[in-house]
Order: structure tokens, then C-alpha cells, then sequence
């Protein structure tokens, strides 16, 4: 009766990919927090919203990226690959918001606890992540 709904080899692969581009997002995640000049995690449980709504926009954005990477390539390998390789356009992105904001110095804001930057800094990670996204589809 299942074996019309489920093939087990589509589950296999299922896993296969969650499993993997899982690993990649955290990877990620473990990357995107050593460049920053303070230690989120820290951060975070001392109690710091900025910190944590800039860290969400960072989940949420390399997030976006691996679900694109997986949707649009037909191997594990290469959803890894363009997981990657989007991560890093939206690291360059990361550093280019810091570049081109020279009167508001961002980590600067974030670790002092300043919410409204925090928030456009989210706001930024989501929108370089659609970019990424679609640039790597």
C-alpha cells in the first residue's frame, strides 16, 4: 500500500541531504560567528537582543540559501558545493554592509545592545539571502 507514497531510496536520500546540508548550515553558522569580533553565543545568554536578532537573521538567511541550493542542484555534492559558495556571497555581503555604513559602525552597535541596528542588520542577512538564493538557482 506505501510502497506507492514511499520509495525507500527517496527516503535514504532524504536523509542523505538533511543530514549533510544540516552539517553545512551549522558549519556555517560555527564560520559566520568566529568572524564576528565577539562571541554571539556569549552574547546571547548575557542578554543581548541585538546580538540574537542579528544572529536570527543570519540563521534564517543561510537557511534560505541551503533550501535553494538543495531545490535547484541534482546531487548532494553540488547542494553542499552552492550551500557554500552562497554562505560565502553572503559573508561578502555581511562585510559589505559593515563597508558601506561608514558613520554607523555595526558590530560596534550590535554588541553594545543597540536593537534598531540589529534589526536592519537582520534585514540585510535576509535580503543578501533571496539575492544569494536566486544568483545560485
Amino acid at each position: 500500500m506505501f510502497e506507492n507514497i514511499l520509495d525507500l531510496q527517496e527516503i535514504i536520500d532524504t536523509l542523505y541531504y538533511f543530514v549533510v546540508l544540516t552539517g553545512v548550515t551549522f558549519l556555517c553558522m560555527w564560520l559566520f560567528e568566529k568572524i564576528t569580533p565577539y562571541d554571539d553565543f556569549k552574547q546571547i545568554k548575557d542578554g543581548n537582543s541585538a546580538v540574537a536578532i542579528q544572529f536570527t537573521g543570519k540563521i534564517i538567511g543561510i537557511g534560505y540559501i541551503m533550501n535553494s541550493a538543495v531545490a535547484t542542484n541534482d546531487s548532494l555534492l553540488s547542494a553542499a558545493v552552492w550551500g557554500l559558495i552562497g554562505f560565502i556571497l553572503m559573508v561578502i555581503g555581511y562585510f559589505a554592509f559593515e563597508l558601506f555604513t561608514p558613520k554607523l559602525n555595526v558590530k560596534k552597535e550590535i554588541e553594545s545592545g543597540k536593537v534598531s541596528v540589529s534589526i536592519i542588520s537582520l534585514a540585510i542577512s535576509i535580503v543578501i539571502a533571496l539575492i544569494t538564493a536566486g544568483a545560485i538557482s
